[in-house]
């Protein structure tokens, strides 16, 4: 099995978690962004989907249900583009009915993210970006667990910028501490509402909560993302906001966190 694990992720050279010890902060929408980011960078990115009772990536990315082939090494991910640059797995593709709940144990999980981590043959990439869900529970220990063969470069923590979230995410840091895994950084979503008429920003959740956040830490900010009903109408329609509208503020943020991001994991 561990000539499999090491297979499978043997071509993947940076591995990022994404987490969150608050729910409904965007952490599968920082995913999403920060891929199409990467990969019109030229970057070749693939996303785990581990949120195994809100798989929300694949519409996100507008891939569909398409069936899950399988090859020689594994389970084929399902690639968003003809060139193959964007990779996802979800457990999304796996379910018959895609209003059916996931009502499953710890066990249960965890046996799929080890099929997750050990049997999807990823090929060649630059970065797997591991979207989780909310907390720090079975589906982050077993994450852990199954990638301990393979070097996992760290997590980028989101947030939004009021105290109630911040305030989990400081558990979300213990949690890294206490299981060795490096902070890359924070990100604050839902930084400010961008006007669709005059683009104006105002700050309607308050503002610098995960700044602050970071410095009280030590962490790296790696910056803001407003709420934008452009990027929101994109993500619904399963469109790339980052080549749509390639003139916002939005975007701009967008790039500069994954260009830090991406200098942090090409200098070590």
């Amino acid at each position: 099995m561990e000539q499999k694990n090491d297979g499978s992720l043997a071509q993947v050279r940076h591995v990022v978690l994404v987490l969150s010890g608050k729910g409904g902060v965007g952490k599968s929408t920082i995913t999403t962004e920060l891929a199409l980011a990467l990969r019109h960078s030229g970057k070749k990115v693939g996303i785990l989907d581990v949120d195994l009772c809100g798989p929300s990536i694949p519409r996100m990315l507008s891939v569909g249900r398409p069936e899950v082939h399988q090859c020689d090494s594994g389970w084929v991910p399902v690639y968003t583009d003809a060139q193959k640059s964007l990779a996802l797995m979800s457990i999304g593709f796996l379910m018959e009915d895609p209003d059916e709940a996931v009502v499953w144990r710890g066990p249960k999980k965890t046996a799929l993210i080890g099929q997750f981590v050990s049997d999807v043959a990823w090929g060649e990439l630059d970065v797997l970006l591991v979207d989780t869900p909310p907390g720090t529970s079975d589906e982050h220990l077993a994450v852990l667990e199954n990638l301990k063969k393979h070097k996992v470069d760290g997590a980028v923590l989101v947030t939004t910028p009021q105290a109630v979230s911040t305030g989990d995410v400081r558990r979300e840091i213990t949690f890294c501490k206490k299981t060795g895994v490096r902070i890359l950084g924070i990100v604050e979503n839902m930084s400010g509402f961008v006007c669709p008429h005059c683009s104006e920003c105002s700050n309607i959740f308050s503002k610098g909560g995960g700044e602050e956040l970071a410095k009280l830490t030590g962490s790296v900010f790696l910056g803001s993302v407003p709420l934008d009903p452009l990027l929101s109408a994109s993500l619904e329609e399963g469109k790339d906001f980052t080549e749509t509208f390639p003139d916002s503020a939005t975007f701009s943020a967008i790039s500069r966190i994954s260009q830090t991001l991406l200098q942090s994991l090409e200098s070590d």
